[in-house]
């Protein structure tokens, strides 16, 4: 079974730095593209980055510069480096696949950006 498992998160002082990974079990992870998405308070699921399986990336414009998306596909990993981070980046981090396909959303990683 698909298994998609987040960490990493916390609480952190505007201008500073986080690394979210996401864990990917029960998939041809290799050939698999993936993306990060965010969901704040009150807002929709947006997604901030995709990385395909051969390592081409792709950011929201609202991250671009300040995020970068990476994998190790001998771990079975994606990660999510942050930096420069804005309170506006508060919210919770999800991986799923591009367009949210896998239906379960988990629980995702808090972030939280103090001013």
């Amino acid at each position: 079974q698909v298994q998609l498992v987040e960490s990493g998160g916390g609480l952190v002082q505007a201008g500073g730095s986080l690394r979210l990974s996401c864990a990917a079990s029960g998939i041809l992870f290799r050939i698999s593209t993936m993306s990060w998405f965010r969901q704040a308070p009150g807002k929709q699921r947006e997604v901030v980055a995709t990385i395909t399986g051969g390592g081409s990336a792709s950011y929201a414009d609202s991250v671009k510069g300040r995020f970068t998306i990476s994998r190790d596909n001998a771990k079975n990993t994606v990660y999510l480096q942050m930096d420069s981070l804005k309170p506006e980046d508060t919210a919770v981090y999800y991986c799923n696949f591009p367009g949210g396909r896998y239906a379960d959303w988990g629980q995702g990683t808090q972030v939280t950006v103090s001013s």
